[in-house]
């Protein structure tokens, strides 16, 4: 059995509608991966707090209405934490990225139906990556059209 904190994959969609994501190595698959920014917890920390802190750290995006979304077990075979999915709306870049010392990340602001379509292309697609962006989809349909 894995032991984990709690997870958070964030949302954080601009007010003209594009999706902040991130483009990083990824040493499983050895590939590079567009994925949702996010990370570890705090123990006792909110989701949404979690999910602001890390789309700052990660991204130097910030503000907005955080959100909920879901939540999931990644893998109950093995683990016993969640991921939590937040929505971040109206997020808007602030200069200050804070990455951790090993993270080498792109940032890029994409229209959320370009980077869905982009996710199901790749095979060795973050699957909670892929989670998150149809949460997205269920809560912000006007979104992908």
């Amino acid at each position: 059995m894995l032991r984990s904190r709690d997870w958070v994959l964030a949302l954080p969609v601009t007010d003209d509608g594009r999706l902040v994501m991130v483009r990083q190595y990824r040493f499983g698959t050895r590939d590079l991966s567009t994925e949702a920014p996010g990370g570890i917890m705090e123990a006792g920390e909110d989701p949404r707090v979690t999910a602001a802190r890390e789309t700052e750290e990660e991204t130097g995006f910030a503000g907005g209405r955080a959100r909920l979304l879901g939540t999931c077990a990644p893998n109950p075979a093995i683990q016993a934490n969640r991921c939590h999915f937040v929505l971040l709306e109206g997020v808007r870049p602030t200069g200050r990225r804070a990455p951790d010392e090993h993270e080498e990340i792109q940032v890029l602001a994409l229209p959320p139906k370009a980077a869905l379509a982009a996710a199901l292309a790749n095979p060795a697609q973050h699957s909670l990556a892929l989670l998150a962006l149809y949460r997205l989809r269920d809560e912000r349909p006007d979104l992908f059209s």
